[in-house]
């Protein structure tokens, strides 16, 4: 997953995402790690704040723009 990847992208820190989330930041190192698996609202919520898909997120593919939101 390119969650650490694109939080260090915008410059947050992980309790930048707790913040932004209100998910704990130490799930998000777990997430980072691979040590756990974020469900689909989570990834909606990074997939928002990151702007760009959930399949990028997920690194099922490796076209950044997201899917026109509606």
């Amino acid at each position: 997953m390119r969650l650490a990847e694109l939080r260090k992208e915008k410059g947050y820190t992980q309790v930048k995402m707790q913040m932004l989330t209100g998910i704990d930041q130490s799930n998000i190192s777990k997430m980072e790690l691979g040590i756990i698996e974020p469900n689909i609202s989570m990834l909606k919520e990074f997939a928002k704040i990151f702007d760009t898909s959930i399949d990028y997120l997920t690194e099922f593919t490796d076209e950044r723009k997201p899917y026109p939101r509606k």
